[in-house]
């Protein structure tokens, strides 16, 4: 069985978690969103792909659902006391040994496809990770009072408090898919769309030319799992850069946002319970839908909420 997830961060990396924990013999490759990437200190931070990493590689901060469990932050403290450095975005130093690899890596002339996989040997995630291109694309945030920010300044820094007015993707026009990308989603049994921010996570794969196409013409059924519950994220600010293109922050809102194949990219969309009449409204649609507990509190947990996704569109092993 061959299973192509579209991930964001701490979300898609519990979620795939979970579905390998479900389908330990599945092949599972991961579409990671590579639009958060930056460049600090010199080296390429990649959040998505090492939450991804760190999480199925068993070395995530757990609590934070990021980063490096048993971190320290001695080299980032010692950038400080010469006066360099951010300090809402600081590097722990087990980290930076990542970020440092890459950027040795990519100098070096390797793409960042081959440099993930050389990455994820180390930590052996069970999965086939990919970012979702080669090129460099970065998500900018343009704000409503003027501000050109770095999503990720936006995000971490301000909360996403500054309302946005838009975002802007560089390079994102000339960008492809990264090797691999294009084949996952046409070979796949089954595609599924974790419960990641739908703007700029699951979005900014979506907008790299020929992955949304792959999407609506592949023949394996897409099923997605709602990132909202009750009118709220489950995690983070996704809110924010919902109301920023003027959708609803609701399980209902967010799948007719991602829209019904062939026009949309979904077939299939999983709610929670609380939000039980969307199922039924996009269920008299002719959506298959269906409501579950979609809470990613554990590994099991999230194995069943898995399970519940892929029973809506038959693909249950």
């Amino acid at each position: 069985m061959k299973i192509t997830v579209l991930s964001g961060g701490v979300g898609g990396a519990r979620f795939a978690r979970g579905l390998r924990a479900l389908v330990p013999t599945a092949g599972i490759t991961v579409i990671a969103n590579t639009g958060d990437d930056m460049w600090l200190h010199g080296v390429r931070v990649c959040p998505d792909l090492d939450t991804l990493m760190y999480t199925l590689g068993d070395a995530v901060h757990e609590e934070q659902g990021w980063g490096r469990r048993d971190e320290s932050r001695r080299t980032s403290d010692d950038l400080a006391a010469y006066g360099l450095g951010w300090e809402w975005f600081t590097l722990g130093d087990l980290d930076l040994a990542t970020h440092l690899a890459r950027t040795e890596l990519l100098r070096g002339g390797l793409p960042l496809s081959q440099v993930t996989a050389r990455l994820a040997e180390r930590w052996a995630p069970g999965v086939t990770l990919l970012p979702m291109t080669d090129d460099e694309v970065e998500t900018h945030v343009l704000t409503a009072d003027g501000r050109d920010l770095h999503f990720e300044e936006w995000w971490v820094r301000h909360r996403a408090a500054l309302p946005a007015a838009r975002f802007v993707q560089t390079n994102l026009a000339t960008a492809t898919p990264a090797p691999g990308v294009l084949a996952a989603i046409a070979d796949a049994d089954v595609v599924v769309v974790p419960p990641s921010n739908p703007v700029v996570s699951v979005g900014t794969i979506l907008a790299i030319p020929g992955i949304r196409d792959a999407l609506r013409t592949t023949a394996a059924p897409v099923v997605g799992i709602s990132p909202m519950i009750g009118g709220a994220p489950v995690r983070g600010m996704a809110d924010a850069c919902l109301t920023a293109i003027g959708v609803e922050t609701s399980a209902l809102a967010v799948a007719r946002h991602y829209g019904r194949r062939p026009d949309g990219v979904l077939d299939a969309w999983l709610v929670d319970d609380r939000d039980a009449d969307a199922a039924h409204a996009l269920e008299s649609e002719g959506w298959a839908a269906g409501s579950a507990n979609t809470l990613m509190t554990d590994v099991p947990t999230t194995a069943r909420i898995a399970a519940d996704a892929l029973a809506l569109v038959g693909a249950l092993p």
